[in-house]
């Protein structure tokens, strides 16, 4: 049996669920198409015992067989939109707040400027 890495023992349940359900729903696409256990891994490249992992929604299994998996069903397009900039809500939600905290040091600034040049200078003659 393979070591457990501590990256692996702290995933969020979340993630968990959503990986078993990732196997799950393979599972069932192997099924619909009536492929046995024995001829999808065979097709993937794996073992028996791997494929069950994969549909068992072990976070073991390789990044590399959950892609060989998705192309057997036609999926695998997806691979490429999953984390692309376009989609990273956290990273879109800072560049909104870095864009609203320079708006509004821009906006203090000529403020600033305003008040200064509104403000009679001591001059001396």
């Amino acid at each position: 049996m393979s070591k457990t890495t501590k990256a692996i023992r702290q995933l969020p349940p979340a993630t968990l669920g959503a990986l078993q359900k990732l196997g799950a729903d393979l599972a069932v696409a192997r099924l619909r198409r009536k492929e046995s256990l024995r001829t999808w891994a065979k097709r993937l490249g794996i073992t028996l015992s791997t494929l069950q992992r994969l549909e068992a929604g072990d976070p073991t299994v390789s990044l590399g067989i959950v892609a060989s998996a998705l192309w057997l069903i036609n999926r695998d397009g997806e691979l490429g939109n999953l984390a692309a900039p376009e989609h990273d809500q956290g990273a879109l939600e800072l560049n909104v707040r870095e864009a609203v905290a320079l708006g509004l040091a821009r906006a203090q600034a000529s403020a600033d400027a305003h008040m200064r040049a509104a403000t009679p200078h001591n001059s001396q003659d």
